[in-house]
């Protein structure tokens, strides 16, 4: 009678679909998901083949415009590479870095850079900071004035190189006859060795401090606005409000444009080599352009390689220091 029982007992539970009260339920088996290790750590293969082919365009054409040139120029610093008779190359060691230290419209044209530097890069940051901070105000036509000083970076520097001239020109340019008319005289502007590098300070200034102020601008709209009331509620004044708010707030975005501004303004060249054509004098001539005259004017691959691995050691230093004193460098 028992055995019928449990008989019994057993169909039904397979009716109801329920396992054996005596047994164990049986689970399906996992299916474990294919990786590999490296380095310590694991990795899932399926998706590290999504991100290898997004990544992989961008390494090529990264290996073959950016890296592959820097090292063929690395290479040819330490030779006498000439564009005529670059089948005839012969490697010479340091000869070309000793030339480059030896060679004074070197170090006038590194002056004239630094210089560049120190000037324009305080200029426009204070520039394009104070635009963004006024156009995050709410002012009568925010949105025609935004576009206004925007409207000088979408010109090519080539252009803006060209309309300067003219507003410039010693004879008829349009500032120096406002100038003849309220009795200042006329200046010479570019032809003027103690003005040239000045003007185009300006115009550097000028022509990109509203790409760097839409980027303040893009920061400082994502500042919480109940900080802002807070710090009225405490007495805070605007000074204040700036200093221990506004900024501390977009530490990160200062950084980055000042860092990518310093990088622009070591490379000064076109406006140079449009306006002024390194002068008069050497006074306008910079690294950049005077890499670009010993290496495609001169045909001297060799010397000029020399002075843009130096020039992009000093580039780097620079811009590395200028991260690691505002904090916020992440590299360990």
């Amino acid at each position: 009678m028992g055995n019928t029982e449990m008989e019994n007992q057993e169909i039904q539970d397979k009716q109801l679909g329920e396992a054996p009260a005596d047994g164990p339920e049986e689970k399906p088996a996992k299916v474990r998901k294919a990786y590999f290790k490296l380095f310590g750590r694991s990795y899932n293969i399926a998706e590290t083949k999504v991100g290898i082919a997004f990544f992989l365009p961008a390494l090529i054409l990264g290996s073959l415009f950016v890296i592959a040139p820097m090292v063929i120029s690395l290479g040819y610093a330490f030779t006498d590479a000439n564009l005529l008779k670059l089948n005839n190359v012969h490697f010479v060691g340091f000869k070309q870095f000793e030339l480059l230290f030896k060679d004074r419209v070197v170090w006038t044209a590194f002056g004239n850079s630094l210089e560049f530097v120190v000037k324009v890069v305080p200029l426009q940051l204070c520039a394009s900071l104070g635009l963004a901070l006024i156009l995050n105000t709410k002012i009568r036509g925010n949105t025609f004035f935004r576009w206004a000083f925007f409207v000088p970076v979408m010109l090519s520097l080539a252009v803006t190189s060209f309309l300067w001239m003219n507003l410039l020109n010693e004879h008829d340019g349009l500032i120096n006859t406002i100038l003849e008319a309220i009795g200042i005289g006329r200046q010479k502007f570019l032809k003027d060795p103690h003005q040239a590098l000045d003007v185009i300070v300006f115009i550097s200034a000028w022509q990109g401090a509203g790409y760097q102020m839409l980027i303040f601008l893009s920061a400082l709209k994502n500042i919480p606005g109940d900080i802002y009331e807070a710090a009225t509620l405490d007495g805070a004044n605007k000074v204040q409000t700036f200093w221990y708010i506004t900024l501390p707030s977009i530490k990160e975005t200062f950084s980055f444009v000042l860092v990518t501004m310093l990088i622009g303004a070591f490379r000064l060249i076109t406006q140079p080599m449009i306006m002024t054509k390194g002068g008069p004098i050497n006074s306008t001539m910079t690294m950049s352009y005077y890499i670009y005259k010993q290496g495609l004017e001169y045909r001297d691959v060799g010397f000029s390689s020399a002075i843009a691995f130096f020039y992009t050691i000093v580039m780097a230093t620079v811009a590395l220091t200028i991260r690691k004193l505002l904090g916020t460098d992440n590299t360990k």
